[in-house]
Protein backbone atom coordinates (compact mmCIF):
# COMPACT_ATOMS: atom_id res chain seq x y z
CA UNK A 1 0.00 0.00 0.00
CA UNK A 2 2.69 2.91 -1.04
CA UNK A 3 0.14 5.00 -2.54
CA UNK A 4 -1.30 6.89 0.13
CA UNK A 5 -4.53 8.07 -2.04
CA UNK A 6 -5.47 4.50 -2.68
CA UNK A 7 -8.56 2.45 -0.70
CA UNK A 8 -6.75 0.52 1.36
CA UNK A 9 -6.65 -3.09 1.41
CA UNK A 10 -5.79 -5.66 4.52
CA UNK A 11 -5.27 -8.96 3.90
CA UNK A 12 -4.14 -12.16 6.36
CA UNK A 13 -1.40 -14.31 5.75
CA UNK A 14 -1.80 -18.35 7.82
CA UNK A 15 1.25 -19.73 9.01
CA UNK A 16 1.57 -22.03 6.28
CA UNK A 17 1.91 -19.08 3.87
CA UNK A 18 4.33 -17.81 6.53
CA UNK A 19 6.33 -20.84 6.36
CA UNK A 20 6.44 -21.95 2.60
CA UNK A 21 7.29 -18.35 1.73
CA UNK A 22 10.62 -18.46 4.62
CA UNK A 23 11.22 -22.24 3.72
CA UNK A 24 15.04 -22.87 2.72
CA UNK A 25 16.03 -19.46 2.69
CA UNK A 26 18.12 -19.65 5.76
CA UNK A 27 21.16 -17.45 4.83
CA UNK A 28 18.83 -14.56 3.23
CA UNK A 29 16.92 -14.45 6.31
CA UNK A 30 19.86 -14.34 8.17
CA UNK A 31 21.22 -11.65 6.19
CA UNK A 32 17.13 -9.86 6.70
CA UNK A 33 18.02 -10.04 10.71
CA UNK A 34 21.49 -7.97 9.85
CA UNK A 35 20.19 -5.71 7.87
CA UNK A 36 17.62 -4.84 10.29
CA UNK A 37 19.99 -4.91 13.31
CA UNK A 38 22.54 -2.46 11.36
CA UNK A 39 19.32 -0.22 11.30
CA UNK A 40 18.54 -0.15 14.64
CA UNK A 41 22.28 0.42 15.10
CA UNK A 42 22.40 3.57 13.21
CA UNK A 43 19.20 5.21 14.99
CA UNK A 44 16.77 4.70 12.35
CA UNK A 45 13.94 2.91 13.99
CA UNK A 46 11.95 3.32 16.63
CA UNK A 47 11.28 0.25 19.21
CA UNK A 48 10.23 1.22 22.54
CA UNK A 49 10.05 -0.97 25.65
CA UNK A 50 7.64 -4.05 25.44
CA UNK A 51 4.55 -4.08 27.49
CA UNK A 52 3.83 -7.43 29.39
CA UNK A 53 0.24 -8.16 29.70
CA UNK A 54 0.37 -10.22 33.27
CA UNK A 55 -2.31 -12.38 34.88
CA UNK A 56 -3.07 -12.89 38.91
CA UNK A 57 -4.90 -15.60 38.15
CA UNK A 58 -2.22 -17.66 35.81
CA UNK A 59 1.31 -16.51 36.99
CA UNK A 60 2.93 -18.42 34.48
CA UNK A 61 1.59 -17.08 31.45
CA UNK A 62 1.84 -13.48 29.75
CA UNK A 63 1.13 -12.17 26.56
CA UNK A 64 3.85 -9.47 25.42
CA UNK A 65 3.22 -6.66 23.09
CA UNK A 66 6.02 -4.85 20.73
CA UNK A 67 5.78 -2.16 19.17
CA UNK A 68 7.98 -1.09 16.71
CA UNK A 69 8.92 0.79 13.47
CA UNK A 70 11.61 -0.31 10.82
CA UNK A 71 13.20 2.45 8.86
CA UNK A 72 15.93 1.75 6.27
CA UNK A 73 14.69 0.28 3.02
CA UNK A 74 11.69 -1.49 4.99
CA UNK A 75 10.25 1.09 6.18
CA UNK A 76 7.32 -0.15 7.67
CA UNK A 77 5.63 -0.30 11.40
CA UNK A 78 3.94 -2.76 13.46
CA UNK A 79 3.46 -4.53 16.29
CA UNK A 80 3.49 -8.13 17.29
CA UNK A 81 1.66 -9.74 20.42
CA UNK A 82 2.65 -12.66 22.05
CA UNK A 83 1.27 -15.19 24.06
CA UNK A 84 3.42 -17.56 26.52
CA UNK A 85 1.43 -20.18 28.29
CA UNK A 86 4.11 -22.82 29.30
CA UNK A 87 1.13 -24.68 30.82
CA UNK A 88 0.13 -25.51 27.32
CA UNK A 89 3.08 -28.12 26.84
CA UNK A 90 1.51 -30.72 28.91
CA UNK A 91 -2.16 -30.33 26.59
CA UNK A 92 0.38 -30.82 23.71
CA UNK A 93 0.11 -27.52 22.37
CA UNK A 94 3.07 -25.03 21.50
CA UNK A 95 3.76 -22.17 24.42
CA UNK A 96 3.63 -19.55 22.41
CA UNK A 97 1.43 -17.92 20.14
CA UNK A 98 1.78 -14.81 18.05
CA UNK A 99 0.22 -12.41 15.17
CA UNK A 100 2.11 -9.41 13.74
CA UNK A 101 0.41 -6.25 12.30
CA UNK A 102 1.81 -4.35 9.64
CA UNK A 103 1.33 -1.00 9.35
CA UNK A 104 1.73 1.59 6.12
CA UNK A 105 4.43 3.91 6.93
CA UNK A 106 2.83 6.73 5.07
CA UNK A 107 -1.03 6.36 5.89
CA UNK A 108 -0.46 4.41 9.35
CA UNK A 109 -3.15 2.24 7.79
CA UNK A 110 -2.75 -1.34 8.96
CA UNK A 111 -2.59 -3.98 5.70
CA UNK A 112 -1.52 -7.17 6.83
CA UNK A 113 -2.07 -9.54 9.63
CA UNK A 114 0.41 -12.74 9.97
CA UNK A 115 -0.08 -15.88 12.28
CA UNK A 116 3.70 -14.97 13.80
CA UNK A 117 4.89 -17.63 16.21
CA UNK A 118 7.11 -18.73 12.90
CA UNK A 119 8.03 -15.29 12.26
CA UNK A 120 8.99 -15.39 16.28
CA UNK A 121 11.21 -18.41 16.00
CA UNK A 122 12.63 -17.61 12.69
CA UNK A 123 13.88 -14.00 13.62
CA UNK A 124 15.44 -16.00 16.92
CA UNK A 125 16.80 -18.26 15.30
CA UNK A 126 18.45 -16.23 12.50
CA UNK A 127 19.39 -14.25 15.25
CA UNK A 128 21.13 -16.62 17.25
CA UNK A 129 23.21 -18.10 14.11
CA UNK A 130 24.22 -14.55 13.10
CA UNK A 131 25.93 -13.81 16.45
CA UNK A 132 26.85 -17.46 16.87
CA UNK A 133 29.02 -16.73 13.21
CA UNK A 134 29.94 -13.12 14.40
CA UNK A 135 31.13 -14.02 17.68
CA UNK A 136 33.13 -16.90 16.71
CA UNK A 137 34.61 -15.35 13.68
CA UNK A 138 38.18 -15.32 13.38
CA UNK A 139 38.72 -18.57 15.34
CA UNK A 140 37.77 -22.29 15.23
CA UNK A 141 34.33 -22.94 15.22
CA UNK A 142 32.55 -24.81 17.83
CA UNK A 143 32.35 -28.53 17.40
CA UNK A 144 30.13 -29.60 20.49
CA UNK A 145 26.71 -27.91 20.37
CA UNK A 146 24.69 -27.98 23.40
CA UNK A 147 20.91 -27.23 23.87
CA UNK A 148 19.12 -26.58 27.40
CA UNK A 149 15.25 -26.75 26.63
CA UNK A 150 14.49 -28.54 23.83
CA UNK A 151 11.16 -26.71 22.50
CA UNK A 152 10.43 -25.07 19.12
CA UNK A 153 13.26 -22.45 18.95
CA UNK A 154 15.54 -24.71 20.20
CA UNK A 155 14.60 -26.63 16.76
CA UNK A 156 14.83 -23.55 14.85
CA UNK A 157 17.99 -22.85 15.96
CA UNK A 158 19.49 -25.96 14.73
CA UNK A 159 18.03 -25.77 11.49
CA UNK A 160 19.16 -21.71 10.77
CA UNK A 161 23.34 -23.17 12.28
CA UNK A 162 22.65 -26.17 9.51
CA UNK A 163 21.21 -23.71 6.94
CA UNK A 164 23.93 -21.36 7.26
CA UNK A 165 26.73 -23.72 6.93
CA UNK A 166 27.25 -25.73 10.71
CA UNK A 167 28.43 -28.51 11.37
CA UNK A 168 28.94 -30.53 14.65
CA UNK A 169 30.96 -33.88 15.74
CA UNK A 170 28.77 -33.57 18.79
CA UNK A 171 24.93 -33.08 19.93
CA UNK A 172 24.23 -32.60 23.39
CA UNK A 173 20.67 -32.58 25.34
CA UNK A 174 19.16 -31.82 28.12
CA UNK A 175 15.67 -31.07 28.87
CA UNK A 176 13.55 -31.21 32.55
CA UNK A 177 11.10 -33.90 30.77
CA UNK A 178 13.08 -37.34 29.49
CA UNK A 179 10.14 -37.39 26.80
CA UNK A 180 10.86 -34.09 25.23
CA UNK A 181 14.76 -34.26 25.11
CA UNK A 182 14.21 -37.86 23.66
CA UNK A 183 12.13 -36.16 20.82
CA UNK A 184 14.51 -33.51 20.26
CA UNK A 185 16.92 -36.37 19.89
CA UNK A 186 14.93 -38.36 17.61
CA UNK A 187 14.85 -35.17 15.11
CA UNK A 188 18.31 -34.68 15.40
CA UNK A 189 19.10 -38.00 14.85
CA UNK A 190 16.75 -37.29 11.38
CA UNK A 191 18.37 -33.90 10.89
CA UNK A 192 21.84 -34.12 11.14
CA UNK A 193 24.66 -35.87 9.86
CA UNK A 194 24.55 -40.08 11.16
CA UNK A 195 28.50 -39.80 12.16
CA UNK A 196 28.02 -36.90 14.58
CA UNK A 197 27.39 -38.34 18.44
CA UNK A 198 24.06 -37.24 20.32
CA UNK A 199 23.99 -37.70 23.96
CA UNK A 200 20.75 -37.04 26.38
CA UNK A 201 22.51 -35.67 29.34
CA UNK A 202 21.24 -36.44 32.78
CA UNK A 203 22.42 -33.09 34.30
CA UNK A 204 23.01 -29.53 33.33
CA UNK A 205 26.33 -29.63 34.78
CA UNK A 206 26.95 -32.25 32.21
CA UNK A 207 25.99 -30.50 29.29
CA UNK A 208 27.38 -27.22 30.30
CA UNK A 209 30.73 -28.66 30.70
CA UNK A 210 30.92 -30.88 27.52
CA UNK A 211 29.61 -28.46 25.10
CA UNK A 212 31.57 -25.13 23.42
CA UNK A 213 28.48 -23.64 21.94
CA UNK A 214 25.70 -23.74 24.19
CA UNK A 215 21.56 -22.90 23.32
CA UNK A 216 19.58 -21.77 25.99
CA UNK A 217 16.06 -22.00 25.23
CA UNK A 218 14.00 -22.61 28.02
CA UNK A 219 10.77 -21.12 30.25
CA UNK A 220 12.50 -20.52 33.14
CA UNK A 221 11.98 -17.60 35.21
CA UNK A 222 14.59 -16.82 37.53
CA UNK A 223 17.99 -18.24 37.24
CA UNK A 224 18.96 -21.91 37.77
CA UNK A 225 22.34 -22.19 36.72
CA UNK A 226 24.75 -21.01 39.21
CA UNK A 227 28.10 -21.93 39.14
CA UNK A 228 30.52 -20.07 37.16
CA UNK A 229 33.03 -22.95 37.28
CA UNK A 230 31.11 -24.54 35.07
CA UNK A 231 32.04 -22.01 32.12
CA UNK A 232 35.56 -22.71 33.20
CA UNK A 233 36.16 -23.81 29.57
CA UNK A 234 34.85 -20.75 27.80
CA UNK A 235 32.18 -21.82 25.50
CA UNK A 236 29.86 -19.37 23.69
CA UNK A 237 26.65 -18.84 24.96
CA UNK A 238 23.35 -17.95 22.67
CA UNK A 239 21.45 -16.75 25.92
CA UNK A 240 18.09 -16.86 24.34
CA UNK A 241 15.93 -17.65 27.43
CA UNK A 242 17.47 -14.57 28.91
CA UNK A 243 16.81 -15.61 33.05
CA UNK A 244 18.79 -19.10 33.32
CA UNK A 245 22.06 -17.87 33.67
CA UNK A 246 22.63 -16.35 37.76
CA UNK A 247 24.16 -13.10 38.39
CA UNK A 248 27.89 -14.47 39.06
CA UNK A 249 27.64 -16.33 35.66
CA UNK A 250 26.86 -13.16 34.43
CA UNK A 251 29.86 -11.13 35.98
CA UNK A 252 32.12 -13.86 34.80
CA UNK A 253 31.41 -13.79 31.06
CA UNK A 254 31.79 -11.06 28.37
CA UNK A 255 28.51 -10.00 27.69
CA UNK A 256 27.23 -9.03 24.29
CA UNK A 257 23.22 -8.11 23.56
CA UNK A 258 21.13 -6.76 21.20
CA UNK A 259 20.04 -3.66 23.05
CA UNK A 260 20.75 -2.80 26.83
CA UNK A 261 17.91 -1.13 27.32
CA UNK A 262 16.08 -3.99 26.48
CA UNK A 263 18.01 -6.60 27.68
CA UNK A 264 18.87 -4.71 31.63
CA UNK A 265 15.24 -5.17 32.80
CA UNK A 266 11.98 -7.53 33.19
CA UNK A 267 13.97 -9.78 35.43
CA UNK A 268 16.52 -10.83 32.83
CA UNK A 269 19.43 -12.38 34.43
CA UNK A 270 21.70 -9.35 33.09
CA UNK A 271 18.93 -7.13 35.17
CA UNK A 272 19.55 -8.85 38.18
CA UNK A 273 23.35 -8.58 38.10
CA UNK A 274 22.98 -4.78 37.55
CA UNK A 275 20.88 -4.76 40.50
CA UNK A 276 23.66 -6.58 41.87
CA UNK A 277 26.26 -4.62 41.53
CA UNK A 278 24.65 -1.48 41.00
CA UNK A 279 26.25 -0.67 36.93
CA UNK A 280 26.13 -1.61 33.79
CA UNK A 281 30.07 -2.18 33.22
CA UNK A 282 29.64 -5.70 33.04
CA UNK A 283 28.10 -5.05 29.61
CA UNK A 284 30.34 -5.38 26.72
CA UNK A 285 28.59 -3.96 23.80
CA UNK A 286 25.94 -5.26 21.76
CA UNK A 287 25.95 -6.87 18.09
CA UNK A 288 25.95 -4.55 16.27
CA UNK A 289 28.98 -3.01 17.63
CA UNK A 290 30.32 -6.65 16.88
CA UNK A 291 28.79 -6.57 13.02
CA UNK A 292 30.51 -3.03 12.93
CA UNK A 293 34.13 -3.51 14.05
CA UNK A 294 33.39 -1.10 17.05
CA UNK A 295 33.81 -4.22 19.15
CA UNK A 296 35.82 -7.39 19.62
CA UNK A 297 34.80 -9.33 21.92
CA UNK A 298 37.25 -11.14 24.71
CA UNK A 299 37.85 -14.87 24.28
CA UNK A 300 39.10 -15.70 27.41
CA UNK A 301 36.75 -16.12 29.37
CA UNK A 302 32.55 -17.39 28.76
CA UNK A 303 31.09 -15.27 25.96
CA UNK A 304 27.41 -14.64 26.30
CA UNK A 305 24.68 -13.15 24.06
CA UNK A 306 21.69 -12.10 25.70
CA UNK A 307 19.10 -11.34 23.04
CA UNK A 308 15.72 -9.54 24.28
CA UNK A 309 14.29 -10.04 20.56
CA UNK A 310 13.69 -6.38 19.13
CA UNK A 311 9.91 -6.08 18.02
CA UNK A 312 12.31 -4.70 14.60
CA UNK A 313 13.33 -8.02 13.23
CA UNK A 314 10.09 -9.30 13.46
CA UNK A 315 9.21 -6.37 11.36
CA UNK A 316 11.73 -7.11 8.84
CA UNK A 317 10.67 -10.54 8.43
CA UNK A 318 7.53 -10.29 8.14
CA UNK A 319 7.29 -7.68 5.70
CA UNK A 320 9.79 -9.89 3.25
CA UNK A 321 7.32 -12.85 3.81
CA UNK A 322 3.97 -9.75 3.01
CA UNK A 323 6.12 -8.78 -0.09
CA UNK A 324 6.69 -12.42 -1.05
CA UNK A 325 3.54 -13.32 -1.36
CA UNK A 326 2.35 -10.10 -3.00
CA UNK A 327 4.84 -10.71 -5.91
CA UNK A 328 3.29 -14.53 -6.22
CA UNK A 329 -0.10 -13.06 -6.00
CA UNK A 330 -1.05 -15.47 -3.01
CA UNK A 331 -2.21 -12.73 -0.69
CA UNK A 332 -5.81 -13.37 0.86
CA UNK A 333 -7.64 -9.84 1.41
CA UNK A 334 -10.24 -9.11 3.19
CA UNK A 335 -13.11 -7.17 1.24
CA UNK A 336 -14.42 -4.44 2.73
CA UNK A 337 -11.91 -4.80 5.69
CA UNK A 338 -12.10 -0.78 6.03
CA UNK A 339 -15.65 0.14 4.99
CA UNK A 340 -16.17 4.14 6.35
CA UNK A 341 -13.72 6.06 4.21
CA UNK A 342 -15.77 9.02 3.20
CA UNK A 343 -15.20 11.45 5.64
CA UNK A 344 -18.81 13.08 5.78
CA UNK A 345 -20.63 9.56 4.51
Amino acid sequence: MSDATATPSFCVISGRQVQQALEGRHREVVGMVEAAYRTHGAGDTVNPPSYFLRFPDRPTSRIIALPASLGGQTRVDGLKWISSFPENVAAGIPRASAVLILNDHDTGYPFACLESSIISATRTAASAALAAAKLTEGGERPRRIGFFGVGLIARYVHEYLRGTGWSFDEYGVFDLSREHAGGFTDYLDRATDSAAKTRVHTSARELVESSDLLVFATTAGAPHVTDPAWFSHNPVVLHLSLRDLSPEVVLGATNVVDDVEHCLKAGTSLHLAEQRVGNREFVDGTLDDVLSGRLTPRRDRPLVFSPFGLGVLDLAVGKDVYDTLRQAGELTVVDDFFHELRRYG
